[in-house]
């Protein structure tokens, strides 16, 4: 039997962020805005803050997959990057 199982992962590119917030208003879950203005992904209500490196790269839960496509289909900013893999046990 093999079982394939999706993950999702999702991370923002605070150069091209425009600051508006709407991520953060359709999925408070996974976007968080801090002082700076700028938004960022979050993981377990804990913001992920260190821009560029493999440590801004949030875990998406099954529940907010949907959320998380629209809020980056939606944004002005395009900086909203989703990483998807599957991984395989036989």
């Amino acid at each position: 039997m093999r079982v394939v199982s999706s993950f999702v992962h999702v991370w923002i590119d605070q150069d091209l962020c425009t600051g508006d917030g709407l991520c953060v208003d359709h999925c408070p879950d996974v976007f968080v805005q801090l002082e700076d203005g700028i938004a960022y992904v979050a993981e377990e209500s804990r913001p992920l803050n260190d821009p560029g490196s493999g440590g801004s790269l949030a875990w998406v839960p099954l529940k907010h997959h949907q959320l998380v496509v629209e809020s980056a289909e939606m944004c002005p900013g395009e900086c909203i990057f989703i990483e998807m893999k599957e991984s395989a046990v036989a």
